[in-house]
């Protein structure tokens, strides 16, 4: 494959319309909150096959909560996305981030075995 086919598929997934994740007012102070999602799945955009992982969602609200009805809307829209791990990973919490604003957050995603090899991605932002 070309270097730049390799980077025009690379890219994809990143900017799909998904469903808009909904944020409501956080009534406390300092603490956290974990979201665990069991049944991630989304398409290998490269092969097209569909690719199975578990994602852990774990936050520090600051002035607003995700909503989980629209939460799992997001989520469940991935799976016709042709996406890399990395860039969903990735993406989630950018997109999360942008929704809610927390002090902290932290997403895991890790990945079922293709090929022999399993993947996990991790990415923070903030300070917990």
């Amino acid at each position: 494959m070309k270097m730049n086919e390799m980077i025009k598929i690379s890219k994809k997934g990143l900017d799909v319309p998904l469903p808009v994740m909904e944020p409501f007012p956080s009534q406390f102070k300092n603490y956290k909150v974990t979201l665990h999602v069991p049944e991630y799945t989304s398409v290998c955009p490269k092969t097209g096959l569909p690719d199975f992982g578990t994602l852990t969602l774990m936050y520090i609200p600051n002035q607003w909560c995700v909503e989980l009805k629209s939460f799992k809307y997001y989520i469940h829209a991935y799976r016709n996305v042709g996406i890399f791990y990395e860039n969903a990973v990735n993406r989630i919490l950018r997109d999360f981030v942008k929704t809610c604003r927390p002090k902290w957050a932290h997403l895991k995603g890790d990945f079922t075995p293709r090929g022999g090899i399993s993947t996990t991605v991790e990415v923070e932002y903030g300070k917990p």
